[in-house]
């Protein structure tokens, strides 16, 4: 087997393939900038170690007896010049597997062309062509997959679609809703990442135009993601709306930055189709039609969900969270740590008796209202209790939560059985911080249906600070003093 080294392994694409190459039981090294922060996401057996493309004295002990590198870097929401930093990292890279002797790079590109009015290339797609450019002037021998909008739950294009279809009933449509695309699975691209290491080391560079198996307008990939959700959507075209003002209305109503949607809607105005087949004839491949590749991302959506460790996602936000939470996806969040100095046995012995008798160690008044207004509206309420006051399994109820995932010792997930305009989860997570002590992240995530989901969210959200702040302190307390 030959050591197979995977960039941007904490991205969505990257952390996809090393799932498959780990399964296929290639000899699998992954880079980081922050390698800790990554081996608690990486499948068993994976190496980790520190680089970063930008450095390149980094890179040297990376690559060291690599067979083949794929490349899944890009900056796009770093702001300022990402091209230029996208230059320089690919320009490192390529120098550096040239240096180490590594027979082959993968590189997963955007897939664009000028339309029918000449318009040209948004900056961001002449980056990714730029890209793959600058690798093959490196010498090493370069396979550039040009790929359509990724369809998979969790990938930023279906998050977009996503949460436009689900919050806006009637939605005003400027010109780029009808540039056509072909949108392909998240399935589909890993399978031609791998496919990729089989190719015959004679065939030296080659660029593959991937895309699904239909060729559609972004208005019907909202269409079919609308009628898949059972949701009655108005679509209204308008013929001025710029990509400025397209990326702030973004930022308003979906979990796209808007300096990152600013630049994906520039490139939506270029139709993203395969005009060269010669990936059909190399590949086995059969890419997923759009309904199939949408109905998985819907059906894989909560199972995805549940492998995600937010505290991963969350690693680099504040403590304490700005007004309304955190996006992560289409996914509002508030996340709360606290140090204790106790071990982790001891600071998540109170998470294993939350609900129930024991309370929710702040605000009990508070909880029962929510439960009574529950009630009335015809849900479950508190009245469930929980069935043993020490231990918990999955599927347990816990007043108006029942129980998703636990790890005994370092997890807890309930998924809330209560009446919302939404679905909403309570998480407790517990790890070592060193020198005896233990840290608790507490972390809501709410999924808003709709507007009224959002207003849901954003109107209760300072009743909601001062209960999962108080919620967490508690827990703190009661780790140190070992009560209940």
């Amino acid at each position: 087997q030959h050591l197979v080294l995977v960039t941007g392994a904490s991205g969505y694409v990257g952390g996809r393939l090393l799932r498959a190459l780990a399964d296929t039981h290639e000899r699998v090294r992954c880079m980081g900038r922050r390698p800790d922060a990554l081996r608690a996401r990486v499948p068993s057996g994976v190496e980790v170690v520190a680089g970063d493309c930008l450095d390149a004295s980094s890179l040297g002990p990376v690559m060291t007896g690599v067979a083949v590198a794929y490349y899944l870097v890009h900056s796009m929401g770093t702001g300022g010049d990402f091209a230029e930093r996208d230059r320089q990292a690919a320009r490192n890279f390529g120098e550096a597997a040239q240096r180490a002797g590594v027979r082959r790079i993968v590189y997963l590109g955007g897939l664009s062309a000028a339309d029918a009015a000449g318009a040209p290339l948004s900056h961001h797609l002449r980056s990714r062509l730029e890209t793959g450019n600058v690798l093959r002037e490196s010498g090493v021998p370069v396979i550039e997959l040009r790929a359509s909008v990724i369809l998979g739950s969790g990938s930023l294009s279906f998050e977009l679609i996503r949460a436009l279809s689900e919050r806006l009933p009637v939605m005003v449509c400027p010109r780029w809703v009808s540039t056509v695309a072909q949108p392909i699975a998240i399935e589909d691209v890993v399978a031609y990442l791998v496919a990729a290491l089989d190719l015959s080391a004679d065939m030296g560079s080659r660029v593959f135009e991937i895309g699904g198996a239909e060729r559609v307008s972004y208005g019907d990939l909202m269409r079919e993601y609308a009628r898949q959700r059972g949701l009655r959507r108005i679509f209204i075209s308008v013929p001025l709306l710029t990509p400025r003002l397209s990326s702030l209305w973004l930022g308003l109503v979906t979990p796209v930055y808007a300096r990152v949607g600013r630049q994906l809607i520039d490139g939506l105005r270029n139709p993203s189709v395969v005009q060269d087949d010669s990936a059909s004839r190399t590949f086995s491949i059969r890419p997923l039609a759009l309904a199939e590749a949408i109905r998985r991302a819907l059906a894989f959506e909560d199972r995805e969900f549940a492998e995600t460790r937010w505290s991963d996602a969350l690693s680099a936000s504040p403590d304490r969270p700005p007004f309304g939470g955190t996006r992560i996806g289409s996914r509002l969040v508030d996340s709360r740590v606290r140090d204790v100095v106790a071990s982790t046995s001891a600071a998540f012995a109170p998470i294993r008796r939350i609900g129930g008798a024991s309370g929710w160690y702040w605000g009990n008044a508070l909880w029962k209202a929510r439960g009574l207004v529950d009630l009335l509206f015809g849900g479950v309420g508190m009245r469930r209790g929980r069935r043993d006051p020490e231990h918990v399994q999955v599927g347990d109820t816990i007043d108006f939560w029942h129980v998703e995932a636990i790890e005994e010792g370092r997890r807890l997930r309930l998924a809330a059985d209560m009446r919302l305009p939404g679905r909403a989860w309570l998480e407790f997570e517990v790890i070592e911080a060193g020198a005896g002590r233990s840290r608790i992240r507490q972390t809501a995530i709410f999924d808003a249906s709709g507007l009224g989901g959002l207003l849901y969210w954003y109107v209760l959200y300072p009743v909601h600070v001062l209960i999962f702040d108080r919620m967490i302190r508690g827990i703190a307390r009661r780790a140190l003093t070992g009560s209940r």
